[in-house]
């Protein structure tokens, strides 16, 4: 929107270097005048207090004037109130929200782009995730991954990292001093497989050029280009399921290094204990899969998302075919687009599989080993998969 203010959202793992960038571009960002919002994620806004050293003026009532001429402000107030009240009372021209080590940027950036009178007054520039490089391997493929972070609902790192990566424009490869030239090769290209439009820079001590990080206009809010990674390959893959074979789709990024993906699609159910046995089995070199599962037994549409260890099952809306023929009728009516078999309806597996060197021929055929026989198989005590809307249940952990 013509005449309004840039907005960068901010993100990255506890101790990955985002207030050190803030305190970088404001030292180095010398024709812009910025605006920082800081969310600690305790009671104490310790990142506040970081961003301030280097003044003369104190963080008394939450926004200061700092050295040079950008404030800062803590999220005393909701997000939006302060936000509206910055661009009210204050002339800047970027402003920096820094979101909390165990936050997602997304609902952050939606605030900015819902009909509002935040979004009538700002304009998101770029959703930008401060990475510690050698963290992230270690999350998807060390020896021993990092203990989970505390938050809200105790995610596991990998979770909350996927997430950042998966909606970010740019990301920078911070403490790239400590990874060799393989290990940054691998980073760029998981990062690429997981967001494939998004632009990697590394960076030590999170010191980067801020023309390559503000005024940047890298976010499109419904641009197809921007499906992270796993979405990317579903659509990719084509939407044929007129039958129960395998389908092999797989997909192999130009650019990426090393890491690739396949999808499988089928149209007959898994039984749910040995499903759970195959993810809990899934080998490491799958970083990330995500898809929608059909389960014998359960009427609802069951999501599956998996990130490096962690792997979470959600329970959806139920399968349009298992409801009664009147209802299938007005659905379908307003979902002319809904691909429908004559057996299953709309009931099928669709999942993708991101990850490096793996196995993909052993991988499909343990998974259609897991197929059920009838779509009414299951329902055993020993079935760890949720069955009311919105429920969640832990498949596998750190």
């Amino acid at each position: 929107m013509s005449g309004s203010i840039p907005v960068t959202v901010l993100s990255g793992s506890l101790g990955a270097g985002k207030t050190t960038l803030v305190n970088h571009l404001l030292s180095t960002a010398v024709d812009r005048d910025l605006a920082v919002l800081v969310n600690d994620m305790g009671e104490v806004n310790v990142d506040a207090d970081l961003v301030a050293e280097g003044s003369e003026l104190d963080l008394d009532d939450g926004v200061t004037e700092l050295s040079n001429g950008c404030i800062c402000c803590e999220l005393q107030d909701d997000l939006e109130t302060a936000v509206v009240r910055l661009a009210q009372d204050r002339s800047f021209d970027h402003l920096l929200v820094e979101s909390s080590g165990i936050s997602e940027p997304a609902p952050v950036a939606r605030l900015f782009t819902t009909e509002s009178r935040v979004a009538a007054l700002y304009d998101v520039d770029a959703l930008l995730t401060v990475l510690d490089t050698p963290l992230f391997l270690d999350c998807f493929g060390g020896e021993s991954p990092p203990e989970r972070q505390g938050s809200e609902d105790d995610r596991p790192l990998s979770d909350l990292l996927v997430e950042q990566v998966e909606v970010s424009n740019i990301v920078l490869l911070n403490k790239a001093d400590q990874c060799a030239d393989a290990e940054l090769a691998e980073a760029d290209s998981l990062v690429g497989a997981l967001q494939p439009d998004a632009e990697t820079i590394r960076s030590e001590f999170s010191a980067a050029d801020p023309d390559r990080l503000l005024g940047v206009d890298r976010f499109q809010e419904t641009a197809v280009d921007e499906l992270p990674g796993w979405k990317r390959a579903l659509d990719d893959g084509g939407h044929d399921h007129s039958d129960d074979s395998d389908s092999h789709d797989h997909r192999h990024p130009d650019e990426l290094y090393g890491v690739d993906s396949f999808t499988y699609r089928r149209r007959q159910p898994f039984d749910p204990e040995q499903f759970a046995e195959f993810l809990r089995e899934l080998p490491s070199e799958i970083v990330r899969a995500k898809g929608t599962v059909w389960l014998a037994g359960h009427e609802r549409r069951i999501t599956m998302s998996q990130a490096g260890p962690s792997i979470r099952a959600t329970a959806q809306g139920p399968w349009i075919a298992s409801l009664p023929e009147v209802d299938q009728k007005m659905y379908r009516s307003n979902r002319p687009d809904l691909e429908w078999h004559d057996d299953h309806g709309d009931r099928r597996n669709e999942l993708v599989f991101i990850g490096t060197e793996y196995d993909e021929a052993a991988i499909r055929e343990t998974l259609t080993g897991t197929l059920a026989e009838g779509a009414e198989i299951g329902g055993s005590t020993d079935d760890p998969f949720p069955t009311e809307a919105g429920e969640e249940a832990v498949i596998r952990e750190l």
